[in-house]
């Protein structure tokens, strides 16, 4: 018996990296997973399949509001316990060179879909639920490459994270977020092709090696679990080390 039993979780981004290892983490420990996904398909049903039974795969852009709305007129009386925004984007914004295409971009799908994403959920969120909001390390500190937004919409997530826990806890709904540093997933892949870059990520972690999406999942899991039900508005940093 898992410890998460008779759960249900919407997780955001399921399809890939972190998202992914989320999935199949909380499906691991029993949750029913409602899988959301943007651009591949068939990414998300093969995690699907990984799952196996209990899991529902969904379609949306959440830089859109009117397909958020539309995302949850689908899930109908759908009730859940777990929301994990996950689902965003590592794009550069260097000042100077920046469309503005890009930056509404950016803050569409990193600061207001969670925002609205959110709002929508709760009406269907379980009294007593959680929220994980994944931020960054890069919300806490300068971060370089062009991609200041990128860390500014982190750290506005993390503010989110420390308003809901106040506004939600007559709910008893805990809500906290992880801070990741540089993990490997397909996010970060091209990044990281270059050897210079990748060293430089591994040397910025104590323990001498980037973050694995499991590492996050992992502690996702645990907010999840009854072993976290005193722990609210924290932005917990996942990043071996890199931000002491």
């Amino acid at each position: 018996m898992g410890r998460l039993n008779g759960k249900t979780a919407l997780v955001t981004g399921g399809s890939r990296g972190i998202g992914r290892a989320i999935c199949l983490r909380l499906a691991k420990d029993g949750a029913r997973i409602v899988l959301h996904y943007h651009r591949n398909r068939a990414a998300a049903e093969a995690v699907a399949n990984e799952i196996g039974a209990d899991v529902r795969v969904i379609h949306a852009d959440l830089g859109s509001t009117s397909e958020i709305d539309a995302l949850f007129a689908a899930l109908g009386e759908l009730r859940f316990d777990f929301l994990i925004n996950n689902a965003g984007i590592w794009k550069g914004t260097p000042l100077g060179s920046s469309s503005a295409q890009l930056v509404e971009e950016l803050l569409a799908t990193n600061l207001k879909g969670p925002f609205w994403v959110t709002q929508c959920a709760l009406p269907l969120l379980n009294d007593g639920g959680r929220i994980i909001n994944i931020s960054s390390v890069a919300g806490r500190i300068g971060v370089g490459g062009g991609r200041s937004l990128y860390g500014a919409t982190k750290a506005a997530l993390d503010s989110l994270t420390q308003s809901w826990a106040l506004e939600l806890a007559p709910r008893h709904i805990r809500v906290n977020a992880i801070a990741p540093g540089y993990v490997t997933s397909d996010m970060t892949a091209e990044f990281m092709s270059n050897p210079a870059n990748l060293q430089r990520a591994v040397k910025q972690h104590a323990f001498g090696r980037m973050g694995t999406p499991e590492d996050i999942a992992d502690v996702v899991a645990f907010l999840c679990s009854e072993d976290a039900r005193f722990i609210t508005g924290q932005s917990l940093n996942v990043s071996g080390g890199s931000v002491i």
